[in-house]
């Protein structure tokens, strides 16, 4: 069970160009999950539809705050200011607050003015006021409820897909 990144990926990229980004870029986790496949490949489809035709990925290879530290800082160091992205869809929340973390801290990037940030998933931390963080939420409770149901053979099992909503915080 999963959001359809085709439409979650389309209002994320549909909110941040009206908000005038235009040098987006993608960090990625594990590439092992479909699901983060999937919405990377619909974000950068929606930028290339708005005649970006690179959106650079910044792979963090795992889906915690010190790959996704490291990522932003290796990709900092080797990307001269002028050239840099203006704003970074990460692959979930997780990574998105380890990037706006090291932004902020280690970079004094001002977010969104600097770098702009967003998530996918949803997580309590993201709407806490110290990250603050724009999301596409997951529908936890109609996922939970879908799973159970299939256990428990009130429905047949099959792979779903629900749709969540974009939670526009500051970050963007």
């Amino acid at each position: 069970m999963a959001c359809d990144p085709e439409v979650s990926m389309r209002e994320i990229v549909d909110h941040l160009a009206a908000r005038g980004y235009r040098r987006p870029g993608f960090m990625s986790g594990a590439k092992a999950l479909s699901t983060g496949l999937g919405r990377q490949r619909c974000f950068a489809e929606n930028w290339r539809a708005r005649g970006v035709a690179q959106v650079p990925e910044l792979a963090a290879g795992a889906y915690d705050f010190p790959s996704a530290e490291a990522c932003l800082r290796q990709y900092m160091a080797r990307t001269p200011a002028h050239e840099r992205i203006d704003v970074l869809m990460c692959e979930n929340d997780v990574l998105a607050l380890g990037a706006l973390d090291v932004a902020q801290r280690e970079f004094g990037l001002r977010v969104p003015q600097d770098l702009a940030i967003a998530g996918y998933d949803g997580v309590g931390l993201a709407g806490m006021s110290m990250f603050d963080l724009t999301t596409y939420e997951q529908p936890m409770s109609a996922m939970v409820a879908a799973l159970v149901d299939m256990l428990l053979g009130r429905r047949e099992p099959a792979s779903l897909t629900l749709t969540g909503r974009l939670v526009v915080r500051g970050s963007t």
